[in-house]
């Protein structure tokens, strides 16, 4: 069972437990909203299990239970759950889950990733969340809501964009009510910028910085940067390993086999990163900040480069059930950097 697996058991759980009545009558609007902040995570230290979530607590206050007596509900509906052996309640309420053992947790991975396509890492961890963005007419702003947009709606949420001024005088005439105001700091020079750097360099240019810092385009060298054919170049190395990935596989065509999900030792580093991109995905949303997914993408192709020098047999090899592992494995890391860039507006195109 992958994390993000485990987040959806934990919010069924949930959703199932208030449907069913088992907390009384409760307001569908308070319970969404709880939901939104529970989390799965690993457990601190001298924590028990293999995991830990925090549902208890979120749901205790729109329920009117005790966390407790929330967690012991819970508890009853996740333990059997599959791929789950136990549940543990620590502390003022606390879920520790243990999973059961996998003997070949990457196998399960890749599996879920080419399963689910582009659409891995998306969720419903969002849904009945309501986002009213506020965006001033600015190139950087609008650049950076529209990314906000996707990446919130893939976990979920109904979002809602208006231009700043109209978006006040309509919240002004709807007593007061607040959205979301995003006002990263402003791009120089945004007349020029599509048209110096084209769309997608232009998008990570102003989405990879964090809102509150300047992104690099004032000066002819900064733009030359982005548009450059090298390592050095960020945009470029998720752009390049993803085309890397699509050679593979027409590559492993022509010699005559194709991707299984296996064992693949040594890339423990890629499967974390993979692993990963669920709660990169949820915490980008709920944070507002693609610039989160897009240092994910980095780090994805940073791990994923250095893993495709034996994807294809050598010399006189022949295909081996190494070399399909292998290969679904690159196939998957390049199917969360196509997704990923998708979320924030840019092609992935399959030749760089």
């Amino acid at each position: 069972m992958t994390p993000a697996d485990l987040s959806r058991t934990v919010l069924r759980a949930v959703r199932r437990a208030v449907d069913d009545g088992e907390f009384g009558v409760v307001a569908e609007g308070a319970v969404e909203q709880a939901v939104a902040r529970v989390v799965v995570e690993r457990p601190r230290a001298g924590g028990r299990g293999d995991y830990a979530t925090n549902a208890a607590l979120q749901i205790a206050g729109p329920t009117g239970r005790p966390p407790r007596q929330v967690a012991e509900v819970l508890s009853r509906r996740l333990t059997g759950s599959p791929g789950i052996v136990a549940v543990d309640i620590t502390g003022p309420g606390f879920l520790n889950l243990t999973l059961a053992p996998a003997a070949d947790p990457s196998r399960t991975l890749v599996a879920g990733i080419r399963r689910q396509g582009l659409a891995y890492g998306h969720g419903d961890a969002l849904r009945g969340h309501h986002i009213d963005l506020r965006v001033p007419r600015e190139l950087r702003a609008e650049t950076v809501a529209d990314a906000v947009a996707r990446i919130a709606r893939s976990q979920g949420a109904d979002v809602h964009i208006a231009d700043e001024r109209i978006a006040d005088e309509g919240l002004a005439e709807a007593g007061g009510q607040s959205g979301v105001t995003l006002r990263p700091v402003p791009v120089a020079r945004p007349d020029e910028l599509f048209a110096v750097l084209g769309r997608d360099a232009a998008h990570w240019a102003l989405l990879l910085p964090a809102g509150h810092d300047h992104p690099r385009t004032a000066t002819a060298e900064d733009r030359a940067a982005l548009l450059a054919q090298r390592e050095t170049n960020p945009l470029f190395r998720v752009r390049y390993a993803h085309s890397r990935t699509r050679a593979l596989t027409r590559n492993a065509a022509d010699l005559g086999f194709d991707g299984t999900p296996g064992e693949t030792p040594g890339r423990d580093d890629l499967l974390a990163a993979l692993a990963e991109h669920p709660r990169i995905l949820l915490s980008a949303a709920r944070h507002h900040a693609p610039d989160r997914l897009a240092r994910h993408l980095v780090g994805v192709a940073d791990a994923l480069l250095p893993a495709l020098g034996d994807v294809l047999p050598l010399g006189g090899e022949k295909p081996s059930a190494a070399h399909r592992a292998r290969l679904a494995l690159a196939e998957a890391a390049g199917t969360v950097l196509a997704g990923g860039l998708s979320l924030l507006g840019i092609d992935a195109p399959v030749h760089v």
